[in-house]
């Protein structure tokens, strides 16, 4: 994605898109990072070709990670977050890592698939014996970029292994898990420069060698909640894809055994901010069920299903998204359906029911969500802020409106990608403090506004049938 940032000026355009497939390799999932690089690559010429860069800034999703050995060589294919290795992990891990110390110390969320609990796995493997660095996703491919190695905060804060109050590694959990704390490079910040091209980067982009790399806020999250258009303090945002992200944005983290019940967690934003949020399962139950439909020859052409799901009777069948039969690729409606046996209802009855299942479960895990946030942190909430790929869905916008009662703010869509080049613009001197960021977002892209509609009683009931109250 290409920006262009002025003092009322903030567009935003696509250069290049590629695949992101993940690969099964043996009894592993792994990422295809070296298809994703060169899809990198190849967009970077692509701008080339347009006229060049001021400054390129690498975002991407949290927690997987490469290892390089001691020639700075990458080992092995990086694994998947859903893959099934860390299965069982946590739970071997509870007599040397109580879960409440760890969540003492770094304020994150219990997922199966954190950074800890992958290392943990991975412990007595030749790959992780022979390793001399790890880096994050978006780190790798900066290295790639530049040769330089680091680990930006908001990435590095996902991992459960930085300490929340001091922002740095934490070496008593690393010798835990029997991690040597030199394995993890120096923390970055968002804004710090991260290098120019390596010699073959320019060759290959057509880029000139002294085009700087600069650190963003690299987990994809905490670029999207830069981008969120809130004029005001109380607000919620929810960052909406494959995951749904519903919280606030606070000074301090909210590190209490309430908080800890609750798994939410604090990841870092920037200039010294916290996430204080909970993971959703998000729109990968609805991308994974039109997956299933189209490769069983069904239709799974969005549009019309989600018009019939717009006139399908109302809380028909509900979900708890976070089940975790629901993390795994595969058979969604059939787990689904499988769900709602388990839990005494029947089944949706056609795809539009199926699907405004997904959407009604979404936003009721949505107010429970944003509920809790609010009385653990002591805030009120005026308005949401729905941003990414989900804000596109009217669907949900409204059934997220009416299941918090709160008015919902819907994008802009492309956040990850707004944040993201914001705050290279701000590094290279083009805008100003996060409220004149958020502020020329509100003032230049385009937002949808839905006001609660129905009954709140009619929420807590369905709520009430699966536990999301």
């Amino acid at each position: 994605m290409v920006g262009r940032v002025g003092p009322a000026t903030l567009d935003l355009s696509e250069a290049h898109r590629f695949p992101n497939r993940p690969v099964r390799l043996g009894a592993g999932l792994h990422w295809d990072v070296p298809a994703l690089f060169q899809g990198v690559l190849d967009g970077l010429r692509q701008v080339a070709r347009s006229g060049g860069a001021a400054s390129v800034g690498i975002d991407s999703w949290a927690v997987d990670y490469g290892l390089l050995d001691a020639d700075g060589q990458l080992l092995g294919v990086p694994h998947h977050y859903r893959d099934a290795r860390t299965a069982g992990t946590a739970e071997t891990l509870r007599d040397r890592l109580p879960a409440r110390e760890l969540y003492e110390v770094t304020g994150i969320q219990h997922l199966p698939f954190n950074t800890v609990f992958q290392l943990a796995a991975a412990a007595g493997s030749a790959q992780l014996a022979a390793a001399r660095t790890l880096l994050l996703i978006p780190d790798l491919f900066i290295h790639w970029l530049t040769g330089t190695v680091g680990a930006e905060i908001t990435n590095a804060s996902t991992t459960a292994l930085l300490d929340a109050r001091t922002a740095a590694w934490s070496g008593p959990l690393l010798e835990r898990i029997g991690v040597d704390r030199a394995l993890l490079p120096p923390v970055r910040r968002p804004g710090d420069p991260a290098g120019t091209l390596l010699p073959y980067v320019a060759e290959q982009t057509g880029l000139p060698r002294d085009t700087p790399v600069t650190t963003v806020a690299s987990h994809d999250t905490a670029s999207a909640v830069v981008a969120v258009p809130a004029t005001g303090p109380d607000f919620a945002y929810i960052s909406c894809g494959t995951w749904s992200l519903a919280g606030l944005e606070l000074d301090a983290p909210v590190i209490t055994e309430a908080s800890r019940a609750a798994n939410f967690t604090n990841e870092r934003g920037i200039d010294g901010g916290f996430r204080f949020l909970r993971n959703i399962m998000g729109m990968w139950l609805l991308s994974e069920t039109l997956s299933t439909w189209a490769a069983g020859g069904l239709p799974a052409d969005l549009p019309p299903l989600l018009a019939g799901a717009a006139r399908a009777r109302p809380f028909a069948a509900v979900i708890d998204p976070d089940a975790p039969e629901f993390l795994p690729p595969g058979d969604m409606p059939a787990r689904i359906a499988a769900y709602c046996a388990r839990t005494g209802q029947r089944a949706p009855a056609d795809q539009a029911a199926m699907v405004r299942c997904i959407l009604e479960s979404l936003a009721l895990a949505h107010r429970r969500v944003l509920r809790t946030a609010a009385e653990l942190a002591g805030r009120d909430i005026a308005v949401v802020h729905l941003v990414g790929g989900g804000s596109r869905n009217d669907l949900l916008c409204q059934l997220t409106a009416d299941a918090t009662g709160l008015p919902v703010v819907a994008g802009p869509a492309e956040a990850t990608a707004l944040g993201n080049i914001l705050v290279q613009a701000r590094a290279h001197g083009a805008v100003g403090a996060l409220h004149e960021m958020r502020s020329l977002v509100a003032g230049t892209q385009r937002l949808r506004h839905y006001r609660p509609r129905g009954e709140q009683r009619d929420w807590a009931a369905a709520a009430a049938r699966i536990g999301l109250g």
